[in-house]
C-alpha cells in the first residue's frame, strides 16, 4: 500500500512539474511576441529597415542605363502632336529666342519609346543635358549649338538632321515640315553605340539630378508654404498652366488654355513635381539667340501635392548639376514622380494660387 501511494504521489509531482513547464513556455512565448516580434511575426525594427529599402518608382536610381536628353518641339501649333512625354522622368522647359520655349525630355528607361516631335538644338540645352550625363539628341541646331557639338564636341550627341539616329517624318495634322520629326529611343541608342561608339552606361549617381523621397512630400508646414492648386508660368508665346487633381495627386499640363495630351495615347500630360527656376539672360553676340545664365544662382519655387514653397538654386559650372535647396539651405527633396523644371526668365511672372 505504501509503495502504491508513493507512486501516485510521484506521478502527481511529475504532472504538476509538466504543467509548470508548459506555463513558463507560454509566458515566454507571449513575451517574445509582445517585445521581440511585430504582429506579422517579423522581428522588431524590421519594418523600419523595409521602409529604407523601398525604391523610387519614377526612375531606377541603381540603373546604369545612360539617359537620352531629347529636344522637343514646343511651338504652340505643334504641341498637339507631342508624344512620349509621360515616359520621361524629367522634363526641362527652357525659354528660347522670340519668347518661345522648348522642352528637353530626359529618358532613363530600357523601354522603347516613340518621342516627338524633335526640334533643333540650342547651346543652353547642353548645359541641362550635362546634369544627367545624357546623350543629347536633336534635329537641327543653332550655329552656337553646332559649334559646341560638331566642332568642340563638348558632349555626346545624335543629330537627326544629318541622318543620325533613324529619325523619320510623320504628319498626321498637316503641319509644316519642321513639326514632323519623330524617333524611337531604341534606334537612337543602337546608333549611338554602333555608329558613334558612345557608352550606353553611366554611373547611376551621375544620371540623377534630384533627391527623391519615396513618401509623398508634404509642404503644408514648410517655411513660406502656399496653396498651389493652380500654377501659371508665362513664357511669352506660351503660358503653361498646371492644375492639381487631389484624387490622383498629379498636375495636368495646360498650354494656352488647352489640356495637353499625347497624340498617340490621348492621355493628358501630367507631373508630380514642378520646379520653377527663375533665371537671367542676355542676347548672344548675333543679337538673336539667348544666353541663359545657367552658371549662376537664383530663386524659384517647388510645387507638389497642392502646395508650393520658395526655394534657391545654384550651379557652379557648365557641367555641374544644379543644386536646389530650401530657404534654410537644406537640399530639396521631391516626391516620387515625374518632374517638370520650368526655367523662366526673371522678367516674366509665375502665379500660384
Amino acid at each position: 500500500m505504501k509503495n502504491s501511494r508513493k507512486r501516485k504521489i510521484s506521478k502527481k509531482k511529475v504532472f504538476i512539474l509538466i504543467l509548470i513547464i508548459i506555463l513558463l513556455l507560454a509566458i515566454g512565448g507571449l513575451c517574445v511576441w509582445k517585445f521581440v516580434l511585430n504582429k506579422d511575426g517579423s522581428p522588431k525594427g524590421k519594418k523600419i529597415t523595409a521602409k529604407l529599402e523601398e525604391k523610387v518608382d519614377v526612375v531606377d536610381l541603381e540603373s546604369k542605363t545612360r539617359p537620352l536628353a531629347i529636344s522637343i518641339n514646343n511651338t504652340p501649333v505643334a504641341i498637339k502632336v507631342q508624344e512620349g512625354l509621360n515616359k520621361a522622368f524629367l522634363i526641362y522647359e527652357i525659354p528660347t529666342e522670340g519668347s518661345t520655349a522648348r522642352l528637353i525630355a530626359v529618358f532613363k528607361t530600357d523601354e522603347d519609346v516613340k518621342v516627338g516631335t524633335i526640334r533643333s538644338a540650342r547651346h543652353n540645352m547642353i548645359d541641362f543635358s550635362f546634369e544627367s550625363d545624357a546623350i543629347f539628341v536633336a534635329f537641327g541646331w543653332s550655329h552656337y549649338a553646332k559649334d559646341d557639338l560638331q566642332s568642340k564636341k563638348v558632349i555626346n550627341y545624335i543629330q537627326g538632321m544629318v541622318g543620325e539616329g533613324g529619325m523619320w517624318r510623320d504628319n498626321p495634322e498637316d503641319l509644316d515640315s519642321e513639326h514632323t520629326v519623330y524617333l524611337q529611343t531604341d534606334k537612337v541608342k543602337n546608333y549611338a553605340k554602333d555608329s558613334k561608339g558612345y557608352s550606353l552606361e553611366s554611373n547611376p549617381s551621375d544620371t540623377i539630378v534630384l533627391k527623391y523621397n519615396v513618401i509623398d512630400v508634404d509642404l503644408s508646414d514648410k517655411e513660406g508654404a502656399m496653396v498651389a492648386n493652380h500654377v501659371s508660368i508665362d513664357y511669352g508665346s506660351v503660358t503653361n498652366d498646371f492644375d492639381y487633381n487631389p484624387d490622383t495627386g498629379m498636375y495636368t499640363r495646360i498650354v494656352n488654355d488647352r489640356i495637353t495630351v499625347d497624340h498617340n495615347t490621348k492621355e493628358p500630360f501630367t507631373t508630380k513635381n514642378i520646379i520653377v527656376q527663375k533665371i537671367k539672360y542676355n542676347r548672344a553676340d548675333d543679337g538673336y539667340y539667348w544666353n541663359l545664365h545657367t552658371v549662376d544662382s537664383g530663386d524659384g519655387y517647388y510645387i507638389t501635392n497642392g502646395y508650393a514653397i520658395p526655394i534657391k538654386w545654384s550651379k557652379s559650372d557648365r557641367k555641374a548639376k544644379t543644386k536646389f535647396t530650401t530657404l534654410d539651405g537644406e537640399e530639396l527633396e521631391v516626391s516620387d514622380g515625374r518632374t517638370y523644371i520650368e526655367v523662366q526668365v526673371t522678367s516674366r511672372d509665375t502665379t500660384i494660387e
